[in-house]
């Protein structure tokens, strides 16, 4: 046993050498740490978040969790809607005319998300021991000026970090199970009580929602396999489904394909892929996260976009282009009744459906509370501790309120309809905006660090992929804006098209105005500068945290302490 024992200590010996030379080699204005999740060393810019090198969330995921976080989110309710619900392969069917084309746009959605992914994965090579994604991506990628971006952005993911419509569209199909009709607030009640019940199980315990998250992905993946076997069966002729001809003139109605249908269709596209990306929320709970991420996430995106292909093969192989535009059936539904029968299919399916929303639910919330934890870490939001802390579950439970009142909110207050539509449109476009930002931020990070001189990452993106991403994004940035055939007032809501649009600009325009009057002209008119201080709670969560500091101490201030705001005598703000 002493062998070994020697033999760790020897390891810790170098490992602390190594670091401790990174460190005298570090560029000015940036810090080196590595965390207990990966021996990459982590440089960052100083202005952000400082590394928990010992996460207080613990390392609870493994590679199958990551792949099922990744699973649960893509895979929501859409792949089995009606196209009063917005049903993915209805509105991209609609969109694009033909089935044969519908079946093309499957696989260039995968293309794209696949190139977008890879940038993920290079983001996560340079910052391994930080969660939070984007989050820190964009932080990393645009420093200056100081706090801009994490204000930004912060305003818009608190505002914007509601999770309304899987909980609606989970309590619709739970009345569907017992085939009872029900009122709007008993709708709403039934949507309330579904998100409550997610909410307690993530603040509970991170080790069982992770569980959870396994579970209701394999769930996910088995009813889509059910679907997809069964489609080949009635495919291959054996059994008593009548052919609709679908794939005997698999072109039929490419002509009648519009601009704005052939966009909305890219549009919808991209975001059923959408969550690809989940698991980088979490990487700072993951043991050597890129050798897991590298696998894991790009497995479970091409497990999601065979199922998402077979599915459709299995819907266009039973059901007619013209059945599954018009009906208001869940597209499942018409599907297991043509090859099932009624008896039972439809009520199998909908317990099947509800089982996909709550995992989706639970994944997202795992997801969206580490994005808020890692917004609050950056100093930029009040009361640091509330965002931080992980007492006393090991939870983010300061986060995880947020996101449960938000929704709730967006649940109750909104009436169906206008108000409900615009609401969610106008989260969408300040994210496409900022997806934009992380592919030009990857191109900045490669090349300040190469002028720098630090370490190449573990993995780098092909520049064929980040022209992928790039064309993707600037797209999404630019499609929304196209009008819809029917004029003006012809999309989701009876106003024009574009005011999510305009009102989602000028949102982040006023976000970066009140940065400018908190950041400068106030300070400057009351004779203060923000410095930032690092601050370590008991449960071991760090944080930033700004103070005002007097012009006439700044001198003072910044001679004992380093650029990341820790006290040069080694102390740290140790607080309860």
């Amino acid at each position: 046993m002493s062998f070994w024992h020697d033999k760790e200590k020897t390891a810790e010996v170098a490992n602390a050498s190594t670091v401790a030379s990174e460190e005298s080699s570090t560029p000015e204005g940036y810090t080196v740490a590595e965390g207990l999740n990966s021996s990459v060393v982590t440089y960052q810019d100083a202005s952000g978040a400082p590394v928990e090198t010992n996460s207080p969330l613990g390392y609870s995921v493994g590679f199958l969790a990551a792949f099922c976080l990744n699973i649960n989110q893509m895979v929501g309710t859409g792949i089995f809607s009606t196209p009063a619900d917005n049903s993915e392969a209805a509105t991209i069917l609609s969109g694009v005319g033909s089935v044969g084309l519908s079946m093309i746009y499957w696989f260039i959605g995968y293309l794209l998300s696949e190139s977008i992914l890879s940038l993920y994965l290079e983001y996560a090579s340079y910052f391994p021991s930080r969660s939070g994604s984007e989050v820190v991506y964009l932080e990393q990628a645009f420093p200056k000026p100081k706090y801009l971006i994490p204000t930004v952005f912060a305003a818009k993911h608190v505002i914007f970090s509601f999770a309304s419509s899987n909980a609606v569209v989970m309590a619709q199909y739970i009345f569907g199970i017992g085939g009872i009709s029900y009122s709007a607030w008993q709708m709403k009640g039934v949507a309330i009580a579904m998100y409550t019940l997610a909410y307690f199980v993530v603040i509970s315990s991170t080790k069982w929602s992770l569980r959870l998250v396994v579970y209701f992905g394999i769930i996910k993946v088995l009813t889509l396999l059910l679907i997809s076997i069964a489609g080949l069966v009635v495919l291959g002729g054996h059994t008593k489904v009548e052919d609709p001809g679908n794939w005997s003139d698999p072109w039929r109605g490419t002509s009648d394909a519009t601009a704005y249908g052939a966009t909305n269709a890219m549009v919808k596209l991209i975001f059923s892929y959408a969550g690809y990306n989940n698991a980088f929320g979490v990487v700072n709970e993951i043991k050597n996260p890129i050798k897991t991420l590298r696998w894991s996430a790009p497995a479970s995106l091409m497990l999601v976009t065979v199922l998402y292909i077979l599915v459709n093969v299995a819907y266009f192989s039973a059901v007619t282009r013209e059945e599954i535009l018009a009906s208001k059936q869940v597209a499942a539904s018409i599907f297991f009744e043509k090859v099932f029968g009624k008896h039972g299919a439809a009520s199998a399916l909908d317990v099947l459906v509800c089982l996909s929303a709550f995992g989706n639910l639970i994944a997202v919330l795992v997801n969206t509370s580490r994005l808020l934890r890692e917004t609050g870490r950056q100093g930029v939001l009040p009361w640091p501790k509330f965002w931080t802390s992980v007492k006393p579950f090991g939870t983010p439970i300061g986060p995880y309120t947020v996101i449960w009142a938000l929704t709730i909110l967006m649940i109750v207050a909104p009436p169906a309809g206008d108000a409900f539509n615009f609401v969610v449109d106008l989260s969408v476009y300040p994210t496409n905006i900022f997806n934009f930002l992380l592919v030009i931020g990857i191109l900045i990070i490669r090349r300040r660090r190469k002028a720098l001189g630090l370490p190449a990452p573990q993995y780098s993106a092909w520049w064929i992929a980040i022209g992928f991403a790039m064309l993707t994004t600037l797209y999404m940035l630019v499609a929304p804006w196209y009008p819809p055939n029917t004029g003006a007032d012809g999309g989701d809501v009876s106003f024009w098209y574009g005011t999510y649009l305009v009102v989602g600009v000028g949102l982040l325009t006023g976000c970066v105005v009140y940065y400018y009057f908190w950041i400068y002209l106030i300070p400057k008119w009351k004779g203060y500068e923000f410095r930032q201080t690092v601050v370590q709670f008991e449960d071991g969560s760090i944080t930033h945290q700004l103070v005002k500091i007097p012009r006439e101490d700044l001198a003072a201030w910044d001679s004992q302490h380093d650029a990341a705001g820790r006290s040069l005598n080694g102390s740290v703000d140790e607080r309860q």
